[in-house]
């Protein structure tokens, strides 16, 4: 009996790891090495499917060894979880004798050469003197996969997606990782320091385990609202800082939300952007209800940053306020009273000529403009009215316009 069938049985007992078996990755090579007795165009053509599944992995892993660990440190399971929310495993467990045994396999995978498989294939010759000169050969690496190492992992970044990925936006009744969210940094935006410095030191201290409150950024289009919260999760994310984007429409799942995250050992931001509610919208009762802490309240590891273009939420027409309601004067406190409940407000208001006019400086120096500082007011002064008025997006959208022209010798 060789050694490649051995492994594919100890990898079918995979007990504690058993899904990787379903990914891509170790799918193909479960394939792979179970190929040795099939004719050549099935061995090539799995040999070829598994080196396109490693050339793709998104750790861009350099050996088949980084490809393998990353599967495990990634993977979430009844133990990853556990690890995660500081549980100790005693060696003698049974659970973790399972994921000692399982990493032993894994292991074994990881070390795998392209020689090793060739070698145990009877009808290697039909592929030529030299085989790999015909089929992609792949780096194999030595890293190490220890059970104690995975738990140290695990209780310092959480596991699953959310020790992946910064960044998620909930979507289909699960939170989804983004890939590649919006890189904007802190340094980068400009003129509103001491504005968003109480959102800063509030998420500071929340990180530091103190006690923190809920965020509320509100005023004018284009004055750096959402930015200011992307930039902080890109300032802070190694420090274990971890970003949710929830939907209006999806308010209501919010205590699947709290479950998924409570235990782990990360701060979570959930971002609820561009906040309006309608009078007769339930949406509305359901994020009061969350801000007050009804049944599924706010875990200690989670904050609400909410950003809206009104302060109060709820649009209102005058007839609104006219209406025939006994208590008319309560039902309008009621519609304004959800801003409250935010312990810190912040306001971003479009600033007036003379900042605008400060962060165009700001960006222009940034990106090294050597232009006359009338010339450049002047220009962005007429790119402002065209937009339709000053805001750090309008100063932003013309320094990028400035820097197009001025790299190709033309006038603003």
């Amino acid at each position: 009996m060789n050694s490649l069938f051995m492994l594919r049985i100890k990898l079918s007992t995979l007990s504690v790891y058993h899904g990787l078996l379903e990914t891509e990755l170790i799918s193909c090579l479960y394939d792979l090495i179970g190929s040795t007795d099939s004719p050549p165009d099935v061995f090539a053509m799995r040999w070829g499917k598994f080196f396109s599944a490693l050339s793709r992995e998104e750790s861009r892993a350099e050996s088949l060894s980084d490809a393998v660990y990353n599967k495990v440190v990634y993977d979430d399971n009844v133990f990853t979880r556990a690890a995660a929310g500081g549980a100790t495993a005693d060696s003698s467990d049974k659970t973790m004798e399972a994921v000692r045994k399982d990493l032993d396999t894994l292991r074994e995978l990881s070390m795998l050469k392209p020689e090793d498989i060739i070698g145990a294939y009877p009808r290697r010759a039909e592929f030529g003197e030299n085989p790999l000169d015909l089929l992609p050969a792949w780096e194999c690496g030595s890293t190490a996969i220890t059970a104690e190492d995975i738990v140290r992992f695990h209780r310092a970044n959480g596991c699953g997606e959310f020790a992946r990925y910064i960044a998620f936006v909930r979507r289909g009744g699960r939170c989804v990782p983004i890939p590649n969210p919006d890189l904007v940094a802190l340094d980068s935006l400009k003129g509103y320091e001491e504005i968003r410095l109480p959102v800063v030191e509030n998420t500071v201290a929340f990180l530091d385990g103190l006690p923190a409150n809920n965020c509320l950024l509100y005023g004018d289009r284009g004055t750096g609202k959402s930015s200011t919260v992307k930039a902080l999760l890109n300032e802070y994310c190694d420090r274990g800082l971890r970003l949710i984007e929830l939907p209006k429409m999806y308010l209501n799942e919010y205590p699947d939300i709290v479950q998924e995250i409570a235990g782990l050992p990360l701060k979570f931001i959930i971002f609820i952007d561009d906040l309006s509610f309608r009078a007769d919208d339930e949406n509305y009762a359901a994020l009061k209800g969350i801000l007050e802490g009804g049944i599924a309240s706010r875990p200690g590891n989670a904050l609400i940053y909410a950003t809206t273009n009104r302060r109060h939420f709820l649009s209102e027409t005058m007839s609104a306020r006219k209406g025939d309601e006994v208590h008319l004067a309560d039902t309008i406190q009621e519609s304004l009273s959800l801003s409250d409940r935010f312990g810190i407000q912040v306001s971003f208001l479009a600033p007036d000529r003379k900042n605008y006019y400060r962060i165009i400086h700001a960006l222009a120096e940034e990106r090294g403009f050597e232009i006359d500082h009338k010339e450049l007011e002047l220009a962005a002064e007429q790119w402002a009215i065209r937009k339709g008025g000053r805001s750090p997006r309008t100063a932003v959208q013309f320094i990028n316009h400035a820097a197009a022209r001025l790299s190709k010798g033309m006038e603003l």
